[in-house]
């Protein structure tokens, strides 16, 4: 059973939950929504608000249901569910229902969609969105690691509007 938590409460290793545990971003709703797992991203305080850091490549399937959308989660798994999340990054929402396949149970509420499989989901609130800007490099060796195909992520900042944790 979840429960509701300020974002204050959560303790959480940001670089732990996000980076090796990894994460799904999903947008939309019970009219459609699509889910893709990542692996990047920030957790902290902007403009005087907690807020959540996500990117997403153009050519990825949630990032039309990012685009159309206001809100997004972000639903964080056990170790038991790596499996899931493996097959939720490695296959398109557009070429048939994988998260079915992978076996997760969707929850809509009111603009969010998140898995009761989850052991803690943010549900964020749009607030802005840049375009990575290749000039923008500093470090050139990031540029050429993660984008020999010049598929610039667009980053997402949202505030934390709840914190729902197992």
């Amino acid at each position: 059973m979840m429960k509701q938590i300020s974002p204050l409460e959560l303790n959480e290793s940001a670089f732990r939950i996000i980076g090796k545990e990894w994460m799904l971003i999903t947008a939309g709703g019970r009219d459609g929504f699509n889910t893709m797992t990542a692996s990047w991203g920030a957790l902290g305080e902007l403009w005087s608000r907690p807020a959540a850091f996500c990117f997403i490549r153009p050519h990825r399937h949630t990032f039309g249901f990012m685009e159309r959308n206001s809100y997004f989660t972000l639903s964080f798994f056990a170790e038991q569910e790596r499996d899931a999340l493996t097959l939720l990054g490695s296959k398109s929402g557009r070429d048939g229902d994988k998260v079915k396949e992978a076996g997760l149970t969707p929850v809509f509420g009111d603009s969010y969609t998140w898995f009761e499989e989850a052991r803690l989901v943010l549900q964020c609130r749009k607030l802005y969105y840049q375009d990575l800007q290749p000039d923008n490099f500093v470090e050139l060796s990031i540029k050429q690691e993660c984008y020999p195909q010049r598929d610039y992520h667009r980053m997402y900042v949202g505030e934390v509007m709840q914190v729902l944790a197992a």
